[in-house]
C-alpha cells in the first residue's frame, strides 16, 4: 500500500517572522514532487514543518502511510520519523568523526528499521558501492559527492515510506549534482518511495519530477501538473531558464 502526504493551508515562521503563508501541496504514492525556489523562499522551513522541527501556526500536514492517516502537526519529530518519513537535510549533516558504516547505522532509528538493519545496510552498499569501499573511512574525509550519497544512504536505512530531500545539489559540482539526482530517482523507482524534493536547480530537478511547485516569498506561485507544464511555464522560463 502506497504512502502519500498532503499539506493544506500551511502558515509557519520563526517568532514574528512569517516564512510560509497558505501553502497547499501534495505528493501521491510513489510520486516525485519537486518544490522549486531560490534561497530564502521557505523551502527548508516547509521541510522542517513536515518533520515537526518547526510548528506551523495554522494548517494541516496529513500523511497516509500503510492505510493509516496521521496529522503530523500533532506528532513529535520522533513519532513522525517512526512512521517512516525520512529527511535528507540541506548540508547533509553527517557525523564527520564517525565512519561511513557508523553514520549509516545511526539512520536505522525506527523499530522496524532496526529489525532489518543488516539487510538495509547491504542495500545501501548495493545502491552506493563507493560507500561499501569506504565503510571504515571517516565521513568527514569523503568528497562532497560521497557525503551526499552517505546522507541518502542514511535516510534509506530508516526503511522510509516517504523521503524528503532538501537541496541535494548544494555545494556539488554540476556532474555530481546530476549523479545525485539520478540516485534519488533510482531509490524512488526501486523502492516505490514517495519523494518530496526541495531544490533550486530547476533543470536537474525537473529531470526526475512527475510534477512540482514553485514557491516565492513563502507562497506557491506556480503549480505544474507535469514536468512539461513546468518547463513551459512563462514565469519559470523568465526567472529560471533565462528565456
Amino acid at each position: 500500500m502506497g504512502s502519500s502526504i498532503a499539506i493544506e493551508g500551511l502558515h509557519a515562521g520563526y517568532g514574528a517572522v512569517r516564512v510560509i503563508e497558505d501553502v497547499t501541496i501534495s505528493a501521491a504514492p510513489a510520486e516525485t514532487v519537486v518544490l522549486l525556489g531560490t534561497n530564502g523562499n521557505g523551502k527548508s522551513t516547509l521541510m522542517k514543518c513536515i518533520l515537526g522541527l518547526v510548528r506551523p501556526s495554522a494548517g494541516r500536514i496529513v500523511a497516509d502511510i500503510d492505510g493509516g492517516r496521521h496529522d503530523l502537526t500533532r506528532l513529535s519529530t520522533e513519532e513522525i520519523v517512526d512512521l517512516g518519513i525520512a529527511l535528507v537535510p540541506e548540508g547533509r549533516r553527517l557525523f564527520p568523526k564517525l565512519t561511513v558504516e557508523e553514520n549509516l547505522l545511526l539512520g536505522a532509528y525506527r523499530r522496524s528499521a532496526r529489525e532489518q538493519m543488516g539487510r538495509n545496510l547491504d542495500t545501501c552498499f548495493s545502491v552506493f558501492p563507493q560507500l561499501a569501499e569506504r565503510r571504515g573511512q571517516l565521513a568527514g574525509s569523503l568528497s562532497g559527492g560521497e557525503q551526499q550519497m552517505l546522507a541518502l544512504g542514511r535516510a534509506l536505512m530508516l526503511a522510509p515510506k516517504i523521503l524528503l530531500v532538501d537541496e541535494p545539489s548544494v555545494g556539488l559540482a554540476p556532474i555530481l549534482v546530476a549523479r545525485t539526482i539520478d540516485a534519488i530517482k533510482e531509490l524512488k523507482d526501486k523502492y516505490q518511495l514517495t519523494v518530496l524534493m526541495a531544490e533550486q536547480n530547476f533543470t536537474q530537478a525537473v529531470r526526475i519530477a512527475d510534477r512540482g511547485y514553485v514557491i516565492v516569498h513563502g507562497r506557491i506561485a506556480v503549480e505544474g501538473r507535469s514536468a512539461d507544464e513546468l518547463n513551459n511555464n512563462d514565469l519559470i522560463k523568465k526567472f529560471y531558464l533565462g528565456l
